[in-house]
């Protein structure tokens, strides 16, 4: 009992350095920020303190309903291609033989060693007038021009940033499946498609669940290459969100926009969580009644 209760003792200690930081750089912030988001702001944006429901109220500007419309597309958009690359990157990973799996997931994690501004700028080398992608297109006689500032350089860029976060959790949820489970579908003849199906995907729900959430909530954040990619003509609610703080000086407001965006990162948290419930459970009763079969 003595020991059971150090052991207690001693564990409660060694989160208290860990709490602490939750704390002040987690709870701190998003209290402040919530207060804020509540607060009068005067005609230049500062901010006056207390209560009012005028900044939530202004966020229902057919303006700003259209940065955050097209910023939860984008972020879904994001979310599906990431994960579908995702899921052929790690299912071929975790199909190799075991030595070489550490080399391919080094291979993954490369991009993440570079600077996240300088691998933004190298796309617009990449995709630019005088850039390879464009070069290569000329000589094979297909009329291309600079696709420097454009949606597709956007989502592009965005699928190489995110990428290798889609990867690793299906790629360990991957790892847990038994390999013979492949081979015993395809003695039952099944197919490619039906294996996956059937198998891979219901068995890595958890694994898929996470790489859409780790896609897809950044993605509303992010700010850097819309503006340098896309030209900032169709900004994402980062954008807006920094404009608000930075340029417009009006501090309740972003503070609105960002707790607004916190709603919605936890509302698709939330709503994953209950997917990936009903997809075990479902793949549960599937196995439960072809044993019983």
């Amino acid at each position: 009992m003595a020991n059971t209760r150090r052991d207690s003792v001693t564990g409660a200690l060694m989160m208290v350095p860990a709490s602490i930081v939750i704390l002040l750089l987690v709870v701190v912030p998003m209290v402040i920020i919530a207060r804020d988001s509540f607060a009068i702001s005067d005609p230049l944006g500062g901010n006056l303190g207390g209560f009012t429901l005028d900044n939530y109220a202004k966020l229902l500007d057919p303006v700003y309903g259209k940065t955050i419309g097209y910023s939860l597309g984008m972020a879904v958009l994001n979310a599906i291609v990431c994960t579908i690359v995702g899921y052929v990157v790690a299912y071929y990973i975790a199909t190799r033989p075991a030595r070489r799996q550490p080399v391919l997931l080094l291979l993954v994690i490369i991009p993440f060693l570079t600077d996240f501004l300088v691998r933004t700028f190298s796309w617009i080398t990449l995709l630019g007038s005088g850039g390879p992608i464009i070069g290569i297109a000329k000589a094979l006689g297909i009329p291309a021009t600079s696709l420097v500032p454009s949606q597709t350089a956007v989502v592009l860029s965005l699928l190489y940033a995110f990428l290798p976060v889609a990867v690793f959790p299906i790629y360990a949820s991957m790892r847990a499946i038994d390999p013979s489970l492949r081979e015993a579908a395809a003695d039952l003849g099944a197919g490619w498609w039906q294996t996956h199906a059937r198998v891979f995907v219901p068995l890595s729900a958890s694994g898929l669940a996470s790489s859409v959430m780790l896609t897809f909530v950044p993605t509303l954040g992010v700010f850097v290459i819309p503006v340098l990619l896309g030209g900032g003509k169709d900004p994402l609610v980062g954008n807006l969100i920094v404009t608000l703080f930075t340029e417009f000086r009006n501090e309740p407001l972003g503070a609105a926009l960002s707790m607004v965006v916190l709603v919605l990162m936890l509302a698709s948290v939330a709503l994953a969580g209950l997917v990936t419930r009903l997809v075990s459970r479902g793949a549960r009763r599937s196995a439960r009644s072809e044993r019983s079969a």
